[in-house]
């Protein structure tokens, strides 16, 4: 008897232990596979083009750590695809890059605006039912953007590199009984001109509930709005929108 009751004091140590590691130390993981259509416009200067993209699949990784030290924020990384390109006939005399381009050419457009995010931020709420999430976000950008004729070769390119701070925020409402829940993610700016903002909405679904991982499956819509206003000499409008699949682990 009084084995058993040992054993079972140890197993309740440790399950506390294992629990409340957790509870102070999280560790999240995750990928997304978004198809997205794209539009809008660009140029090197305020005279923007219209051009026409093809839909393409972007993909998206992210890591984040959560802790228990009230002054220190959390950490999120995340990696975000973001190409497009496309065939257009301009529909009016267009430079782009020191490159000239006639009404009436046919012209293969590219953009490459693929970006990482930094972000810094607290937990307002943390429980089952709701959590909150506050913070800033350094968007780091880091591509080009080019045109170039279907035949010939007058080709023109912009590179982008540029650190854009954004404010973060994260929402999350869980659905008890049903192991689904609904969140809503984002970060946005608007300053001198210039408009980003990058959000994401939708539900989620606890595949795998235990004491080792967490594996949760979500889908939703995410949209990407890029209005640049001569940041690298660049100048563009562009929205990146479409349905979202994703697996988030969490250990």
């Amino acid at each position: 008897m009084k084995k058993t009751a040992l054993i079972l004091s140890l197993s309740s140590i440790l399950l506390s232990s294992a629990v409340s590691a957790d509870t102070l130390l999280g560790l999240y993981i995750g990928a997304d596979g978004w198809n997205a259509a794209t539009k809008g416009s660009f140029a090197d200067t305020g005279a923007m083009q219209q051009f026409k993209f093809d839909d393409k699949t972007q993909t998206s990784f992210y890591v984040a750590l959560e802790h228990p030290i009230p002054l220190l924020p959390n950490i999120r990384l995340q990696h975000n695809k973001l190409e497009a390109s496309g065939v257009t006939t301009l529909d009016a005399n267009f430079s782009f890059a020191d490159s000239g381009f006639l009404a009436g050419s046919q012209v293969n457009n590219q953009v490459d605006l693929t970006n990482t995010d930094y972000v810094l931020y607290y937990e307002i709420l943390d429980n089952d039912l709701v959590s909150l999430d506050f913070g800033v976000n350094g968007k780091y950008i880091k591509g080009s953007v080019g045109v170039s004729q279907t035949a010939g070769n007058l080709a023109g390119v912009q590179n982008v590199s540029q650190i854009i701070p954004m404010l973060y925020t994260s929402a999350n409402v869980g659905l008890p009984l049903t192991g689904l829940d609904l969140f809503a993610q984002g970060s946005f700016v608007s300053y001198s001109g210039s408009r980003l903002y990058d959000v994401q909405a939708g539900i989620g679904y606890a595949l795998l509930d235990n004491l080792a991982v967490d594996m949760r499956l979500k889908a939703g819509y995410r949209a990407v709005n890029l209005r640049l206003d001569d940041i690298d000499d660049l100048y563009a409008d562009l929205d990146f929108t479409g349905v979202f699949v994703g697996v988030e682990f969490h250990f």
